[in-house]
């Protein structure tokens, strides 16, 4: 008799309290999420470079990233989850992107913590900085600068922005100006460091917002640096065209998997939920894609043999799925199921593999379980083929290209979303 399968690790809440407890969005100001990312422990990528191991020391960073939201007051979220040290930030700002590392003249602001323009997260800790009165607009671009005398040791980061992050030596965070800004990753895939959100707040309460939690097809490997073509990126400009504006926030993280952690790929998607995607202000929906990476690993020669390759079913997938619906339905969050998409012809692929994506596919779109569903795979592989169309992928068969991620984002039914 063969042993039972085992089940999935049961889903944990985030060890540190949630920013929606800790700065609550009701009251006489009600904050949106604008933008955020999914931070990871550091480490050293092998097919791009990262400042995350090395850390920073009597360095600015500049930072651009996209609000989803306007409002008239704005502050950011920093984290410092993923080290046993304290992180001094000496100084901070904030300002209207004014193309490439420089900021919009008569936008920059100085960001306070509790009224001191330095602050010190501990350990394992978060931050959020003092509102700022700047105004902004859904789609507005932000630059955010960051300036560390003390050296910060390894970085709690996201490894894959598909933006440019700029570095200057020395002090530079309130200069509007790009001249000292002259360092920046190549090739620039780019990546994000301790900064994990934006919030806006303005006389209106905005619909609830959506986040978009996956792996790397969730945040864009494949899509345009700097140009903002991921499939949640043009949800969110779908959202606003049909005048039904609400923030939509991107919790994928590349080389990600639904059960078990992966030292480039972040922590399981069971076990980081929580902290991703139900402890994010005022959420009220979240689409989830996730379990090709898990399939690749058990079937692909080169990953199985790593010490975090586990043999995978797709019994295990499914209750890691619905380990997920029920997370969100416990805080009353709408659960968008969205099927795996094709990978015929990537260096992963098997036949058992795909038996396995077939018969998740097929529990996600009949169970009805999720509140809903969305059938990327049929958007990226109208015909059935098994494959990504050779126009939507980016040439590895695997992931999309932008043209792939706008068929993502106008294959989901706006009216599926909920309020």
């Amino acid at each position: 008799m063969s042993s039972p399968e085992p089940s999935p690790p049961a889903l944990t809440h985030a060890t540190t309290a949630s920013f929606e407890a800790m700065f609550p969005a009701s009251g006489p100001v009600a904050w949106h999420g604008a933008w955020t990312t999914s931070v990871m422990r550091p480490s050293a990528a092998p097919w791009f470079e990262t400042w995350a191991e090395q850390g920073f020391m009597n360095q600015s960073l500049r930072q651009v990233i996209r609000v989803h939201t306007g409002g008239t007051q704005v502050r950011i979220r920093l984290s410092n989850a993923y080290s046993h040290t304290p992180l001094r930030l000496t100084g901070a700002s904030i300002g209207g992107t004014g193309g490439a590392a420089a900021v919009r003249p008569g936008t920059l602001r100085t960001l306070r913590f509790a009224g001191l323009p330095s602050t010190t997260i501990p350990a394992k800790g978060r931050a959020v900085s003092d509102p700022v009165a700047l105004p902004t607009e859904p789609l507005d671009q932000l630059t955010i600068s960051l300036y560390f005398k003390e050296a910060t040791g390894p970085a709690t980061y996201h490894q894959l922005s598909m933006a440019t992050t700029y570095r200057a030596a020395g002090d530079h965070h309130r200069d509007p100006a790009a001249a000292a800004y002259t360092d920046k990753v190549q090739p620039a895939y780019g990546s994000w460091y301790y900064l994990e959100g934006v919030e806006t707040s303005g006389k209106h309460r905005l619909p609830s917002a959506v986040v978009t939690f996956g792996d790397s097809l969730t945040d864009g490997f494949g899509a345009t640096i700097d140009r903002h073509d991921r499939y949640p990126d043009l949800l969110a400009q779908r959202l606003l065209t049909a005048a039904l504006p609400r923030p939509v926030l991107n919790a994928g993280i590349g080389s990600n998997k639904l059960l078990t952690d992966a030292a480039l790929g972040g922590d399981a998607g069971i076990a980081r939920f929580a902290r991703d995607v139900l402890d994010q202000p005022r959420v009220g929906t979240v689409i989830v894609l996730m379990g090709i990476n898990d399939i690749q690993q058990t079937f692909e020669p080169a990953r199985s043999t790593s010490p975090e390759a586990t043999p995978v079913t797709a019994r295990q997938l499914i209750e890691g799925h619905r380990t997920l619906i029920r997370a969100a339905h416990a805080r009353g969050v709408r659960a968008v199921g969205a099927t795996l998409t094709p990978y015929r012809g990537a260096a992963g692929w098997t036949p058992a593999g795909e038996e396995i994506r077939s018969r998740v596919n097929q529990w996600i779109q009949t169970g009805g379980e999720y509140d809903a569903v969305v059938d990327f795979a049929c958007a990226l592989d109208p015909d059935g083929t098994g494959s990504i169309m050779e126009d939507l992928h980016m040439g590895d068969h695997l992931h999309p290209n932008p043209t792939g991620y706008r068929a993502m984002a106008d294959a989901i039914d706006l009216a599926s979303l909920g309020q």
